[in-house]
């Protein structure tokens, strides 16, 4: 279980990526060197994992394909969907997988240069593995939103200013 300052900080940091170790300590009335400490060890113990930044590559002109591939697994003794899981997260054009539930075991979001790329990546690496049953992909037409952020440009800050 993890403290209420430690989970303060996880919270400004999911919202705020961009937000330093003085500004959190500024919001939360601590001192600058405890939060590098907490945010060290929340490292450390890899509960932080990561800092991500959104980009929007339309504008920036990359062009990419994104797609979401559900796919049907017969789950193995003792293992379940982990062993199919872990051969699925090590292609580098798979950014995401998740086991869910429903219709469907595991979904995976894949990017490629183009619709063919994702639909050989579909044929000749997804579909070939074992206790793989089925795949269905859905391409990523539009993005209008991603963590939060959205990419229609609604993500201006429309507060009136208060002054004292």
């Amino acid at each position: 279980m993890i403290d209420q300052a430690r989970m303060e900080i996880l919270e400004l940091l999911e919202k705020g990526k961009s937000l330093s170790p003085k500004h959190i300590a500024m919001m939360l009335g601590k001192e600058e060197a405890e939060v590098r400490k907490i945010i060290k060890e929340l490292k450390e113990e890899k509960i932080i994992l990561k800092h991500k930044t959104i980009i929007d590559w339309e504008k920036a002109g990359r062009e990419t394909v994104e797609a979401v591939i559900d796919v049907r697994v017969s789950p193995q003794r003792d293992v379940g969907f982990d062993v199919v899981a872990s051969k699925i997260y090590r292609f580098p054009e798979v950014k995401s997988v998740y086991l869910m539930s429903g219709t469907y075991d595991l979904s995976v979001v894949v990017e490629g240069k183009n619709m063919k790329d994702v639909a050989l990546f579909v044929a000749e690496k997804l579909a070939t593995i074992e206790n793989v049953l089925s795949t269905t992909t859905h391409f990523r037409l539009k993005k209008y939103k991603e963590d939060g952020i959205f990419f229609t440009g609604e993500n201006e800050d429309n507060r009136m200013v208060v002054s004292p």
